[in-house]
């Protein structure tokens, strides 16, 4: 199913799929950005794979000395992702900034603690945190003139699982059409001749880092059993009966399908990114905002 395809050029030679795909997304970023009146964009970097190769894509489109990457740690940070993005950022060559804040979380709860009285610490709190990294590096725009890039991937905006107003906040999301599989692909094509992304960002676990020992696996199938849902249900048009995909109960697979469904109206208020795949949200797959069914 995710067999790397080679397409034939009109000169003659076979190019990796993985590498159109890679050209396609420097292409549309440099396009994007320079057409808009910008020379210079800003990226939170985590320390996780999808903002390493935004970096990675930003750099080979607008140059290393066009690029600031943002590193924003909180409590539930590891040290091991503050330094993988550091060594990223040497690897191409672009500036850095670091802003903790811990401090600015604390003024934020302390701010609800009246209202929020009586509830336990959840997704709001984690949410808070992707909106104040959103709300800095906007000031960072709006100051500098900077256009902010937004790092998540197709998956994750399938499913809802990125925060409006948080790390869906920018200008332009470069890879909000590359499935979470195809991410890795890239980024190992991306390491071919040398390392770039530094090994440790592609082989840990996602986590979003907003909660003591998170991944991605707490609220979401694995993403090679994730993305075979999504490209059924999405690319495909299956309906929720006809998926099959070993591994998971048809039970899943509905849960999967209604979270694609539900986050619709947050898709729609993301920025435009670059289109790799046969269905685009918000371009080749149109669906009404709302479902007019509960979630349960």
């Amino acid at each position: 199913l995710w067999k790397i395809r080679f397409l034939k050029h009109s000169h003659g030679f076979l190019k990796p799929e993985v590498e159109e795909i890679c050209s396609a997304l420097v292409l549309g970023t440099r396009d994007y950005v320079l057409k808009n009146g910008f020379s210079k964009v800003v990226l939170g970097l985590s320390g996780g794979i999808d903002s390493a190769l935004t970096a990675v894509i930003a750099a080979r489109a607008l140059g290393p000395q066009n690029v600031v990457g943002v590193l924003m740690p909180s409590p539930y940070s590891s040290e091991g992702s503050v330094q993988d993005s550091l060594v990223l950022a040497k690897n191409l060559g672009i500036e850095t900034v670091t802003f903790p804040i811990e401090k600015v979380m604390k003024a934020y709860n302390q701010t609800h603690v009246k209202v929020f009285k009586g509830t336990e610490y959840g997704l709001a709190e984690e949410n808070l945190q992707a909106r104040i990294r959103g709300n800095l590096l906007m000031a960072l725009s709006n100051k500098l003139g900077w256009m902010v890039l937004a790092t998540g991937n197709k998956s994750e905006y399938s499913v809802g699982y990125c925060t409006l107003y948080g790390d869906m906040a920018g200008g332009f999301a470069v890879i909000k059409d590359v499935p979470k599989i195809w991410v890795y692909k890239v980024s190992r094509w991306v390491n071919d001749k040398e390392e770039i992304i530094p090994e440790s960002i592609i082989t840990k676990a996602p986590s979003a880092e907003l909660r003591p020992d998170q991944k991605d696996t707490d609220s979401l199938p694995p993403y090679d059993l994730l993305d075979p849902i999504l490209l059924q249900y999405i690319e495909e048009d299956k309906s929720v009966e006809e998926i099959k995909v070993p591994g998971l109960s048809a039970a899943d697979v509905k849960r999967v399908a209604k979270l694609v469904d539900a986050s619709e109206y947050k898709r729609r208020q993301g920025p435009p990114g670059v289109k790799i795949t046969p269905k685009a949200f918000g371009k080749d797959r149109r669906l009404p905002i709302t479902t007019g069914r509960k979630n349960k």
